[in-house]
């Protein structure tokens, strides 16, 4: 059994697999201040209500976009298992050819989804990932990294619009009746949401048109499941696609 974590800026995704199979999922707070020991406490609760005892653990891995963080994760990971982690960064075996300016300035999320996607759905692939941040990430027929591109998450987009405008109120994530709203709240919705799914249609456009192939589309993260159905592209959603590159990761490197 192992144990794979995704560090991202506003959650935690953990999880552990056996065989590659999940055996449980689940999210915690990413929080800044936290010690190694606070993290290692929440850690354990985490998979004791799940009944993973940590003896049966072999290894970890993880993979982090917020080093703060990492740093004292890893250090929980060390006092609750014994275990050292493979941290998805330089020198991990991925497979995955990056054709970026910069190789090293790539999210190791971005990484771990890409693995994961290529695995699973083949290529060429363009891969939405919806948390934090919106970012889109194209994978050309020879499966290489070719780029992609970073927009605001549908959250801080909604909090921008309501934390500087003294007038407007804060409204839920549900998706709108129609495009032309009637009231405020309406309104705001329409834009927000509808907003984003025509922004990632017109995206996935413009994009598969610089492939210059039909391309096969992908959506991870907590805020997808919301969005794809006022998409008109079609797209496969996988919750777990983090997890699943976590567990090809481990296995390309450990023997």
């Amino acid at each position: 059994m192992i144990l794979a974590i995704d560090i991202g800026n506003t959650n935690i995704v953990l999880g552990c697999l056996e065989d590659s199979k999940i055996l449980f999922e689940a999210r915690m707070a990413t929080d800044l201040v936290k010690t190694s020991d606070q993290y290692c406490a929440e850690l354990k609760t985490m998979l004791s209500l799940f009944e993973v005892e940590t003896e049966k653990i072999e290894g970890c891995i993880i993979s982090s976009v917020v080093p703060p963080v990492l740093n004292s994760f890893r250090t929980a990971i060390r006092k609750l298992t014994g275990k050292q982690p493979l941290v998805v960064g330089p020198g991990i075996k991925t497979g995955l050819n990056i054709r970026m300016d910069n190789p090293t300035e790539v999210g190791a999320d971005l990484i771990v989804a890409a693995v994961a996607a290529i695995e699973q759905y083949g290529k060429p692939l363009l891969l939405v990932d919806m948390g934090t941040a919106t970012t889109i990430t194209a994978v050309d027929n020879k499966g290489s990294f070719i780029g992609g591109c970073i927009c605001p998450g549908l959250k801080i987009s909604m909090e921008a619009l309501t934390g500087r405008t003294a007038q407007l109120p804060g409204i839920s994530l549900d998706a709108p009746q129609r495009a032309i709203g009637k009231n405020t709240r309406d309104c705001m919705r329409s834009g927000i949401m509808l907003g984003a799914a025509a922004m990632l249609d017109g995206l996935l456009d413009r994009m598969e048109a610089e492939l210059g192939m039909e391309a096969t589309i992908v959506a991870t993260g907590g805020i997808a499941k919301f969005v794809l159905p006022l998409c008109r592209r079609k797209m496969v959603y996988d919750g777990s696609l983090m997890l699943k590159g976590l567990d090809l990761l481990y296995r390309r490197n450990i023997k």
